[in-house]
């Protein structure tokens, strides 16, 4: 769950990433396993479920690092953060992202995935198509509007 204040925005590293919307100091918990919100799923229940949702776990799920057999969902914008080989957050501690230097107001939180992944690490293709939906969705949204009048 994250533990200060960010936005989804597009990234320059892939899709969509997690963005500070306020300065985090050197050393301020950015995030943290809430188990109350946070889901924790055990594992066969990702392979009784219908393919999209399986993909949906596959993408924004992680081994969970100390209950063998269960994965995280994070509950917010936590699921949205991309991998970088020199991340901004710390996560030494996987139940804490920890701001690695001063982090400034529109810079994207980064982690590194070896720090909470089992075994290899997977990029999968991008999943959202944000920018040509907006676009699109305005466009029909504007003749609408010109119909309307």
């Amino acid at each position: 769950m994250m533990t200060v204040r960010c936005c989804l925005a597009p990234s320059a590293i892939e899709g969509s990433g997690v963005f500070a919307t306020e300065p985090i100091a050197k050393g301020a918990v950015a995030w943290r396993l809430d188990p109350i919100l946070d889901q924790i799923i055990p594992e066969e229940v990702v392979a009784s479920q219908p393919p999209h949702v399986r993909q949906f776990l596959e993408r924004y799920s992680y081994p969970h690092h100390q209950l063998s057999g269960m994965i995280v969902l994070d509950a917010d914008e936590g699921r949205f953060m991309n991998h970088c080989d020199q991340p901004n957050l710390d996560f030494s501690d996987p139940d804490y992202g920890v701001a690695g230097r001063d982090i400034a107001a529109g810079e994207e939180l980064t982690c590194d995935y070896a720090a909470f992944t089992i075994g290899d690490i997977v990029h999968q293709p991008p999943r959202h198509r944000v920018h040509a939906f907006a676009a699109s969705t305005s466009i029909h949204n504007a003749d609408a509007a010109a119909g309307a009048g």
